[in-house]
């Protein structure tokens, strides 16, 4: 699970719809988790999948792709894990992404994630917590967060990397964020966008827990405005 940047967060396994208690110490989640399938098996789950929901024979999508029928078979069945190359044939005549055929879901392409099995971070004061509203072995692209808020407490957010952005918007009650020395107080349904690589910080001034849903856009990696080194010296040379 990736945790939202705040301050003194640590795993605990809970329903979300349980109240936050200050006086009760939040307890370590237990690390088991299902293995991850195989990646031929992922990748081969995943093809026959698309290919079902546009109703291609084997026939049709190797004449589409290039890729052999007797190939694209083993694929689906889990024999073999293509390569790139030809992963993005396949991908090509398909219409998707190549990620598409690495995402853990189900068969029919849904995952759900039930309330009660839900895993929280929790403040160690159990004054914030943060419920992750996306799959647990989701690529971090983007990272959508359910927090809650005591009253009259103030989370710290720990800068993130130049080019996060965080869209946050008011489910229940009052916010106010600070950023550096600028403050605004949001109301229930209220939202804000702001570039998370600078200090932050989120405060309930009300006397019930506020509520909010935050969804974080990571930074690309590498930025789309990174230079090579190897580039900025030819530039400095001439």
């Amino acid at each position: 699970m990736v945790a939202p940047a705040y301050s003194s967060l640590e795993l605990v396994r809970e329903s979300f719809a349980e109240p936050i208690d200050p006086h009760v110490a939040p307890a370590h989640a237990d690390p088991a988790a299902s293995p991850d399938e195989p990646l031929e098996q992922l990748v081969g789950v995943n093809l026959a999948r698309l290919r079902a929901e546009r109703q291609l024979s084997l026939d049709a999508l190797a004449r589409a792709s290039g890729v052999s029928r007797a190939m694209l078979a083993q694929i689906e069945s889990g024999r073999s894990v293509p390569s790139i190359k030809v992963l993005c044939k396949i991908a090509a005549a398909l219409k998707v992404a190549v990620a598409a055929f690495l995402r853990r879901h189900a068969t029919n392409g849904i995952e759900y994630l039930p309330a009660e099995q839900a895993t929280r971070v929790v403040s160690s004061n159990g004054r914030f917590s943060a419920r992750a509203l996306f799959p647990r072995n989701a690529p971090a692209a983007a990272e959508f967060h359910e927090l809650r808020i005591a009253p009259l407490h103030t989370e710290l957010g720990e800068p993130r990397a130049p080019g996060t952005s965080v869209n946050l918007v008011v489910s229940e009650g009052t916010l106010e964020i600070r950023i550096h020395d600028r403050t605004q107080l949001l109301a229930t349904g209220d939202a804000i966008v702001f570039d998370a690589d600078q200090p932050h910080a989120l405060r309930n001034p009300g006397n019930a827990e506020a509520r909010a849903y935050q969804v974080t856009v990571n930074a690309e990696s590498p930025p789309r405005w990174h230079v090579p080194a190897d580039l900025r010296q030819v530039e400095s040379a001439g």
